[in-house]
Parts: structure tokens; sequence; C-alpha cells
């Protein structure tokens, strides 16, 4: 008869598995909607019931601005704009070279005090533009959905260099980590279970919210996700009211 402790081992790697398979079925799933569904960026950035402050939108590494679209849509209709950065594409650049474009979008559209909303790598890139991009002091700050602050060891193994940006001694991801002082300004929304960044999201310093819903991207379809940007939207702005807690 098997042990408890081998009972418990495979009921863990079967939870697992079915978060894996979960959370690739979910990015799966709006990878394909978010290009079929009708209306482009544009409808996001006049709510008729405008809120501040105005939200800049950044997808991770292989997704385009549609993969968010749910949230996007969501943040929408609560009253604030939400604008895109068209020029990010697929978001396969360097953390540095995406930061510039960022900045540039905000200057172009002269967007001022915004708060940039981010999944993954957008988390890193909206953190680097603040640091290097912004003299005007355009991003009030960064509310990031399962960024790698500390990178992944998994980015060693995999040959692509969009990836392999996230190998925590990277030196464009070293310098951020290395920089403490920004993170007051960055609320960093993860869960227990993270396929991508076995080391969690938990940033020192920041506001730092843990949410039920395990999985790299199926965290962006829970239901507390919304009610927390709109809270740390509330939060982050001229005057933040909170900053190096967590719940």
């Amino acid at each position: 008869m098997p042990s408890r402790d081998l009972l418990t081992r495979a009921a863990h790697a079967v939870r697992t598995a079915v978060w894996w398979t979960q959370d690739y079925a979910y990015v799966s799933f709006w990878q394909v909607a978010g290009l079929l569904l009708p209306g482009g960026a544009e409808r996001f950035t006049e709510p008729a019931d405008r809120r501040d402050p105005p939200v800049v939108l950044v997808p991770g590494v292989y997704e385009s601005w549609r993969f968010m679209r749910p949230l996007a849509a969501a943040l929408h209709r609560h009253g604030h704009p939400v604008h895109l950065v068209p020029a990010l594409r697929y978001n396969t650049g360097t953390i540095p070279e995406m930061a510039r474009l960022v900045a540039e979008h905000l200057a172009a559209a002269d967007l001022r005090d915004v708060v940039v909303v981010a999944h993954s790598k957008g988390g890193l890139i909206g953190k680097y533009a603040m640091l290097h991009h912004d003299p005007e002091g355009r991003i009030q700050g960064v509310v990031a959905i399962s960024t790698p602050f500390a990178g992944s060891p998994y980015a060693r193994w995999i040959p692509l260099a969009a990836v392999r940006a996230f190998v925590p001694t990277d030196v464009t991801l070293a310098a951020l980590t290395a920089d403490l002082v920004t993170n007051s300004r960055i609320t960093s929304i993860y869960n227990s279970f993270d396929p991508h960044i076995p080391g969690g999201s938990h940033l020192d310093g920041a506001v730092n919210i843990r949410l039920r819903t395990p999985g790299h991207f199926r965290i962006l379809s829970d239901p507390e996700l919304v009610p927390t940007v709109l809270a740390a939207l509330e939060r982050t702005g001229p005057d933040p009211r909170a900053t190096g807690t967590t719940r």
C-alpha cells in the first residue's frame, strides 16, 4: 500500500499538472480571441465618465495588447482611460528598448500622471521606464501582475533572446533588482503558483498582493484582479497612501 507521503506527492503532481494545463489553455484562448474581437485600442482611451489616473497597458513577452483586452475593458468600464503602445507589437525587444518605446508614446500623446498596468515582462519595462526614461515624471507608478522581478532560473534553458533576458544574472535585470527606491511606486500582484517564476514576484518595498488563482497567465482571470487593480490605481498617484505592505 502506498505511503501517505507518496500519495501526497502524487496528489501535488496531479494538481500542478492541472494548473499548468489550465494556464496554457487560458493563454491560448485569449491570444486567439483577442484577434477576433471587434474594436481596436482607440475605443479604450476616452471613457464617458473619466476617472484618473489614466492607464498605460504593457503586456508580457510574446503578448500583444489584445491578450490583456479583458482587463483593459474592465478598467475602461470603471472610467479609466486605457492607452496602448502599438509600437511594442509582441514585446520581443530588450527591456531598455521597450521602455524607450513606452516613454516615446507618453511624450507623443502628452500623457501625464499615468499608471502603467503590466503583465509579466511589462512590469520590468514599467520600472525601467520610471528609472531611465521619465525625466518629466509622467509615470506615477506601476501595477505589475506576475512580473519576474528577480528573473527565472528556467530562462537559462530556453534559447530565445527575448526569454533569456529573464536569467537572474542578466545585466539589465540585475540593475533593476538592485534599485530598491523605485519599488515604493510599484504594486506587485501575484499568486502562490507561477510555473514560469518559481521564485515568485514578491518585491521588497512594494505593495505586494497575493491572489488565489494559480498560473502565470490565468491570474488575469482571477475575480479579485480588477478590484485589486482599481484599488492600486487609487493608491498609486501623486500622493500614494501606502507602500511596503503585503496582503
